[in-house]
């Protein structure tokens, strides 16, 4: 059985409504609160999934909640925390998340909460799609799915267990780190990788999208999360912006080897570098 109560979820899109399958699939009788902004996604919700309590009341919403998660985009966090302080919050709140960036998130929150005698613990499932909105919700999103926690010194042991006893019930592997090392480690991992999908994708195409009709398989593959939203990737961008600008600045070096090596014909070259960096990529565990 799960220790929480009840288990708010702050804006039901695509990771907010994939905590809501999930929750309702692995932590049956568990009672799920849903707030939404627009009545629009309220009423979705409610179709969506009957025995849920769905409104755009933010205190009706995290009303007796002992879990409350916030799905928006890291940089409506502030705000968004800010008004649910305003509210009458339970005693034993947690408030967690699921965004990409957590230095910024969590030395914003974290005080926030403190004032309203709520603990915020950061959470990054780290599971997603270039897919948004509900409709493509999936209960399985987070199974085996790495979920990163970033407790600091100020984050009771007990809360940081409770938190994530929560993410286990959902199928993920845990692994704590600081947010600082959170953020290096994101911005190698899942944020360089979308910028790389970015730049393929307008250097392919930028000015001639007729070569669509002959892309395959490794087109797709390589640019698959050039689709997600950008108003949310902007978010990250800059919200781990010192981190990213490391990382590219590693890509932009390795970018101008390789046009080196091509520029020389130095065959053998371009060998040992075709090598390396497939010895690097066999290294990652099969899902």
């Amino acid at each position: 059985m799960s220790s929480e109560r009840s288990i708010a979820i702050l804006s039901p899109g695509l990771l907010g409504g994939s905590l809501i399958k999930a929750i309702l699939q692995r932590m049956p009788g568990m009672e799920v609160r849903v707030w939404a902004r627009r009545e629009e996604a309220v009423l979705e919700v409610r179709r969506e999934f009957s025995a849920v309590i769905a409104s755009t009341n933010m205190a009706e919403a995290l009303q007796g909640a002992s879990l409350a998660v916030l799905c928006m985009p890291v940089q409506f966090m502030p705000e968004i925390a800010r008004q649910m302080t305003a509210c009458d919050l339970a005693d034993d709140l947690i408030v967690t998340d699921v965004g990409s960036v957590k230095g910024a998130v969590v030395s914003g929150l974290e005080p926030i909460f403190a004032k309203a005698r709520a603990v915020f613990i950061g959470s990054h499932p780290m599971a997603g799609s270039q897919l948004t909105g509900i409709a493509n919700a999936s209960a399985d999103l987070f199974h085996r799915a790495a979920c990163l926690l970033t407790p600091t010194p100020a984050s009771s042991r007990r809360l940081v267990e409770r938190l994530k006893s929560f993410w286990l019930r959902l199928g993920c592997r845990v692994l704590e780190m600081t947010p600082q090392a959170h953020d290096r480690c994101v911005a190698r991992v899942s944020h360089l990788p979308h910028a790389m999908a970015v730049l393929t994708t307008l250097a392919a195409l930028h000015d001639d999208t007729s070569v669509l009709d002959s892309a395959a398989g490794g087109f797709r593959d390589t640019t698959r999360v050039a689709g997600g939203d950008p108003a949310m990737w902007a978010g990250i961008f800059l919200n781990n912006r010192d981190e990213v600008i490391d990382a590219l600045e590693d890509a932009a070096e390795s970018m101008r080897e390789l046009v080196e090596m091509l520029r020389r014909m130095d065959e053998e070259a371009l060998r040992r570098f075709l090598a390396r960096a497939k010895a690097l990529r066999d290294l990652l565990p099969a899902v």
